[in-house]
């Protein structure tokens, strides 16, 4: 990677978390591209040269927090459908360990879930991940919603749960949670 590309995307990065602190701090309507240049340590001028607004900036964050959360899982193959991808440590470990080292992102992304359009990030994981698995186990198209809907709606109570401990409880602790209570109905073993 050449020098100036290494600047821009540093400054990028640099204007993102910025963004995600204020987004702790204010309603995403009220944030100006002054406080974010302000926390960034940039000038307009530079905010300006990598986006057109703070629309932009949002769709760039948004897409570098589900960037990093894909590499994260990248011991996941929807290639080879398992049970594993919904109810084993194989993948809850890299989701939470993800998770806990991107905690101040998260919490935004939670509290904010409608701004980031947490529910079209489901839907991809549910298209490439979810659905394939749970076709692969023989569970009906029409059961197919119902069942990732019960899966992912108590994953996502415990982890905000977490997170509001500030992830301060062991990661094992909260992966025998999922396991334990989110998927009391069992893949492939009705």
């Amino acid at each position: 990677m050449n020098k100036l590309k290494s600047k821009y995307l540093y400054t990028a990065s640099l204007m993102d978390e910025a963004f995600l602190l204020l987004l702790e701090q204010k309603d995403y309507e009220k944030i100006t591209v002054k406080e974010i240049c302000q926390k960034a340590g940039v000038n307009r001028t530079t905010f300006y040269l990598h986006y057109e607004s703070i629309n932009d900036l949002l769709e760039e964050t948004i897409a570098m927090i589900n960037e990093r959360f894909k590499l994260s899982l990248s011991v996941i193959t929807s290639a080879n459908p398992s049970k594993e991808i919904l109810t084993s440590e194989k993948y809850l470990r890299p989701y939470l360990v993800f998770i806990k080292e991107n905690m101040r992102a998260y919490r935004v992304i939670h509290m904010k879930d409608k701004l980031f359009n947490s529910q079209k990030t489901f839907e991809s994981f549910y298209k490439t991940i979810f659905s394939p698995a749970l076709t692969h186990f023989g569970v009906s198209e029409k059961e197919k919603k119902y069942v990732f809907a019960f899966y992912t709606q108590g994953t996502v109570a415990i982890i905000d749960e977490w997170l509001e401990n500030n992830c301060s409880d062991d990661i094992d602790m909260i992966i025998d949670l999922i396991m334990r209570h989110t998927m009391a109905y069992e893949i492939g073993e009705q």
